[in-house]
């Protein structure tokens, strides 16, 4: 069987996790229907070994602990299209996989990413209350890629070269296609909140500065993907919802928060260490 797309899974010392993406992903597959490439970049732990134990998934490993080094290992390593880049921490199940692959494989497609949804589990009432006013930003309802999960049709791909060295290279994608370019396909990832409301900090912290450094690096794409937001839309939303008030609270003090942090953070990129969520692995 030829493969339907090729799946990019950059992977840095995700032995707690690489299994469920994995499995989720190929539970319902059939051999050969996903070229499934984990790049381990300067893996520590048994993340190569987890990955071997699926039958079909090809492992790639790299001393050099690069997000964007591994995506563009992957891109060299990947020999389909549509190609999706899934982050190990999130879930994509076979259906959804399915779902996108064929959306991008339409005459036109050119870049496209599922929805989040998103599984509470242990996560405190904070961490609740922020992502509920979350999913009702623009930044998640128009156009959407983020959450670790997106795909590319060939011409897509073609549009920009190697990643960049940037912490976010999903916001660095979406700045690359215009909002009416951007598809959403009726798929959804299973993305894991935190269980505490640190790590939700620390993520979304992580998230704010990789569009500070998008902006400076790259001020012209940062400055249109901005300009395309309807940020009105979120207001408007909450008005007639009373019930979400407390709620948006926690949501502008997380946007606060990160916002000083990362502005610090920027300060000192170079010797940035990659801050992530430890309760969901």
């Amino acid at each position: 069987m030829f493969p339907r797309a090729s799946i990019v899974i950059p992977s840095h010392d995700e032995e707690g996790v690489i299994g469920r993406c994995l499995a989720s992903l190929l539970a319902g597959a059939a051999p050969g229907e996903f070229d499934v490439v984990v790049v381990c970049n300067g893996c520590t732990d048994r993340t190569a070994e987890r990955a071997r134990a699926f039958s079909g998934v090809r492992v790639v490993e790299t001393e050099v602990a690069s997000k964007a080094h591994a995506l563009n290992l992957g891109d060299a390593t990947a020999s389909a299209f549509p190609r999706i880049y899934l982050d190990a921490d999130v879930e994509l199940p076979t259906a959804d996989a399915r779902t996108l692959s064929t959306a991008l494989a339409e005459p036109g497609a050119l870049v496209a990413a599922p929805r989040p949804k998103v599984v509470f589990e242990a996560a405190s009432w904070p961490v609740r209350a922020f992502y509920r006013v979350w999913q009702l930003t623009p930044y998640v309802s128009e156009g959407f890629i983020g959450c670790g999960a997106y795909g590319v049709s060939a011409e897509g791909r073609a549009r920009f070269g190697a990643f960049p060295p940037l912490i976010s290279d999903d916001g660095y994608v979406r700045a690359v296609f215009s909002r009416t370019e951007r598809l959403t396909p009726d798929c959804n990832t299973l993305v894991r909140a935190p269980q505490r409301f640190a790590d939700l900090i620390r993520a979304k912290t992580r998230s704010r500065l990789g569009g500070y450094e998008l902006a400076l690096h790259y001020p012209d794409l940062a400055r249109k993907e901005r300009a395309e937001r309807a940020y009105g839309q979120t207001g408007r939303s909450l008005i007639g919802r009373p019930q979400l008030w407390p709620h948006l609270l926690v949501y502008l003090f997380v946007n606060l928060t990160t916002r000083l942090r990362a502005q610090r953070q920027l300060s000192r990129l170079g010797e940035y260490r990659w801050e992530r969520d430890r309760s969901t692995r």
